[in-house]
């Protein structure tokens, strides 16, 4: 009875977090709006996973018609970078899977940190592939673990200012990847940001890199300038919401 009593706690207090979260009709169908954006890069197909504040997948969704219309191996990058701007976010610092990409690099602060909290390759690669970006994938509802320190993983935040989870998209440049995920998380309504590294106080990518290193100890390497104008003018195109 015990047993039954614990599996039913943790089943309720699970589905309050998933609670919190946007459904799979409502990710796909903004994923799809955005990718047919200009987000600066090859204009490919998405994917997008989204994962709550305990690192449980909640949904796993794509922009193609089916699942071959975007990278394969796109699938799990986006859950990487989903759990990897959860596990990195705080209530009052969000960090972007882009804002890592120079604090890993040798010497710099965060060194390693890439090899930490490895993926879980039974989850990620488990289950029946025809299910791969439906409702029913079999990521959801498990942990996949997984550090990714290039652009495209952001952390949720609802409007009381709590941390609820993240979002990773992957199938472009990484740097477009990071625009997409921006406007993905502006079109769910969960970018009240507390703050952040970027010179705009939020978690947007920084393009200070010169003679490969980054000034701030925070910035991503630029694809190409595109793509780099658009994440500029991100906080004025797409703004955070402001805690109340």
């Amino acid at each position: 009875m015990k047993y039954f009593l614990l599996a039913l706690t943790l089943s309720f207090f699970g589905n309050c977090f998933a609670e919190d979260l946007p459904d799979h009709a409502t990710v796909q169908k903004a994923l799809k709006k955005i990718v047919a954006e200009d987000n600066g890069g090859f204009a490919l197909n998405m994917w997008a996973t989204i994962v709550d504040r305990d690192g449980e997948v909640t949904l796993v969704a794509f922009s193609g018609e089916e699942r071959g219309d975007q990278w394969p191996g796109s699938r799990v990058i986006s859950a990487q970078k989903a759990n990897t701007a959860n596990a990195f976010s705080l209530k009052g610092l969000a960090l972007s899977t882009a804002n890592l990409f120079s604090a890993v690099q040798p010497g710099g602060s965060l060194y390693g940190l890439q090899h930490s909290n490895p993926v879980d390759t039974k989850a990620a690669y488990g289950g029946a592939a025809a299910k791969y970006g439906q409702s029913n994938d079999p990521l959801v509802g498990k942990r996949i673990g997984g550090v990714n320190v290039f652009g495209g993983g952001l952390a949720l935040y609802d409007a009381s200012g709590a941390i609820v989870g993240a979002v990773g998209v992957s199938g472009d440049s990484s740097c477009a990847d990071h625009n997409i995920a921006w406007k993905l998380r502006d079109a769910l309504e969960l970018d009240f940001v507390p703050g952040g590294v970027s010179p705009t106080k939020d978690d947007n990518i920084i393009y200070d890199l010169e003679g490969g290193k980054s000034a701030g100890g925070f910035g991503h390497t630029a694809c190409n300038e595109k793509v780099a104008e658009i994440a500029k003018k991100l906080p004025e195109t797409h703004p955070i919401n402001k805690v109340k």
